[in-house]
């Protein structure tokens, strides 16, 4: 059949590493296409509605937009760039014709840069490189710009794919120029470039052919699919079939047909090839499946997405504290949330355990996790999870495992620090870079596993003053053993509410996690030792009243505040025998066994195994 251009629309990715300026570049192209009001008052990362990501301050799930320029229409879709939710560019790249790259003008090519520019370049989609944050005082454009032009010509796919146009942008103060030297004013060079560089959609005549790369719901339309039309036409009232991986397919009438512009969905009386849209109507969709006409039902490509790194249990709460704080408790109510996350988080993945209480749950990395269980929680879920591991493959005999590439930018003071911390979690040094001003960029190769645990002590080592960021490799043979860095934990031997006298105590032994009135159950972690091994010890002990007084007697004791573990945190400090019991009030860190006879039954089972 005969191909068409349409040339009153493009469609383009903004792809690039965490904090190169996508959400807000995204920001300036909404206002300075006119798609607000004068006097809407809209803020900034506008795009970032979900509240974690307005906590966090990243992106974490791709969303779609639209301006108008020169009277056609730009499909703009805002991807995320932290290595953790990888799978969401993976997901909604395919909708695209061509991507904008942004590269940080003083941090240049990232791990995740790469990650995405491939991505971009294996789907054939026409790049156009934005060197952002020029307006920085140690800008280093020159270099950045070489470090890009580098990393093309080790990932392209075809030679034409190195003709690429270069501009330079503060997306901060809404500019964009063809020369660094020139003054901005706008981003009119980046929108005239995008229409003259992005190929229109290259569409084939014949029958409905649309490839759904994302699903929304609502309470009133259900669940709607998001995709991209690569042939035919669909209008509301249209019967229609959609094709699963496994080739079934279902029929449907559509309900709703809406295209995007700004923040707002537009409906719509028929949508075209080429066009980005939203239907409603489909009960039985998913991503990946497409939808077709009863009469050519064909399908395409289904999309590919990498396999998880990291796996973690989530099981019901069977803590002494089960069903006080949480609204949703049970197993069913469990699977059937995690199976609701499934349709949307495709880089997820779960499993059913030996026990019916207890779920398997893989995902990309512990934030990406972290992710979900904090969005559950919100929600008003209660359960307990373990402790991230790396999942492990056995191929010919071998054992492979996940591995990393690490790069860590810091100063001269740390390098000694880093590197003792992460040559005993198997890393190993691949390249190192002084700029000569004390600033030092260390490159790493390191298991999945040395990863996880490693942020807080990361974060202590370095006071703060140092970034981390990975990027996945690959699968190579086991590195070998990594031994714990983490002392033993403070472990209540008690039920009942912590008191100041018992703290008091518990503090002489090390850091303690909890307040005086807080409730605690026997086998509650309550700190951290200062010794390596576990120790029990009685935060509900309160002072026996006597009648000998002294002139001492009735001082107030200053406990040292107590240390609050995040969930991130939570997760990264918990062993193979503890879990975290998360509420939508609390977070509690315990471990499996809760009573002192059973912890030493299993160790003493454990050395016996062992021994054998």
């Amino acid at each position: 059949m005969a191909q068409i251009h349409r040339n009153d629309i493009r469609n383009i990715a903004i792809v690039a590493h965490v904090d190169h300026g996508k959400t807000r570049l995204v920001d300036c192209m909404l206002k300075q296409s006119k798609v607000f009001r004068d006097n809407q008052q809209v803020g900034q990362f506008i795009m970032d509605q979900n509240v974690l990501e307005r906590e966090k301050g990243i992106t974490i799930l791709a969303k779609n937009t639209a301006v108008i320029y020169r009277g056609i229409k730009i499909n703009i879709i805002d991807t995320p760039g932290h290595a953790d939710f990888s799978g969401e560019v993976e997901r909604v790249i395919n909708m695209a014709d061509g991507c904008l790259l942004l590269v940080d003008s003083v941090e240049g090519p990232m791990p995740q840069t790469k990650f995405v520019l491939r991505q971009a370049l294996v789907k054939g989609l026409k790049p156009i490189v934005v060197i952002n944050k020029i307006d920085r005082e140690n800008s280093r454009i020159d270099e950045v710009l070489k470090a890009t032009q580098d990393l093309f010509l080790e990932l392209v796919t075809s030679a034409d794919q190195l003709d690429f146009p270069v501009l330079y942008a503060s997306a901060k103060d809404g500019i964009a120029m063809t020369e660094p030297e020139a003054e901005g004013k706008d981003l009119v060079p980046l929108f005239e470039c995008i229409l003259k560089q992005v190929p229109p959609p290259v569409i084939e005549e014949g029958p409905l052919q649309m490839l759904v790369c994302s699903l929304d719901y609502d309470s009133y339309r259900g669940k709607i699919a998001i995709g991209r039309i690569f042939r035919g036409k669909v209008a509301p009232h249209d019967i229609v079939v959609t094709i699963d991986r496994d080739g079934e397919t279902a029929q449907h009438e559509v309900g709703q047909v809406f295209t995007h512009l700004g923040l707002n969905r537009l409906e719509v009386d028929e949508a075209q090839a080429g066009d980005i849209v939203a239907i409603t109507g489909l009960k039985q969709v998913s991503i990946g499946d497409t939808i077709a006409s009863p009469e050519q039902p064909e399908a395409l490509p289904s999309i590919f997405i990498s396999e998880p790194t990291v796996k973690m249990t989530i099981g019901v709460n069977t803590s002494p504290f089960a069903g006080r704080e949480g609204r949703f408790c049970t197993s069913r109510q469990l699977r059937e949330r995690l199976y609701h996350e499934l349709e949307k988080n495709i880089a997820l993945q779960m499993h059913d355990t030996d026990s019916a209480d207890v779920f398997l749950v893989a995902g990309r990395g512990e934030l990406h996790l972290a992710i979900l269980i904090e969005t559950m929680r919100r929600e008003g879920y209660e359960f307990q999870v373990s402790k991230p591991e790396a999942i492990t493959n056995i191929v010919d005999g071998k054992l492979l495992e996940p591995v990393e590439a690490l790069t860590i930018d810091t100063t001269e003071e740390y390098i000694g620090v880093l590197t003792e911390i992460l040559s005993n979690r198997q890393a190993q040094l691949t390249n190192m870079h002084n700029d000569g001003q004390g600033n030092v960029r260390l490159e790493f190769r390191i298991p999945t596993r040395g990863l996880i645990g490693f942020t807080s002590a990361f974060l202590t080592s370095t006071r703060g003053e140092a970034v981390m960021n990975t990027l996945f490799l690959g699968y190579e043979p086991w590195y070998g053993d990594i031994g714990s860095d983490r002392n033993g934990a403070l472990v209540s031997a008690a039920s009942g509410v912590a008191v100041t006298y018992g703290l008091n105590h518990a503090q002489g032994r090390g850091i303690t996690f909890i307040e005086p009135g807080t409730h605690v159950y026997e086998g509650m972690i309550v700190g951290l030792n200062s010794r390596t091994q576990d120790l029990a010890v009685n935060v509900c002990k309160e002072k026996k009243q006597t009648n000998v007084r002294s002139s001492t007697a009735d001082i107030a004791i200053k406990l040292t505040p107590a240390v609050k573990l995040s969930l991130e945190q939570s997760l990264d400090f918990i062993k193979d025998d503890e879990l975290v019991e998360v509420t939508p009030r609390s977070l509690r860190l315990r471990k499996k066994l809760l009573t002192q006879p059973e912890r030493l039954k299993a160790r003493h089972l454990a050395q016996v195994a062992e021994e054998e």
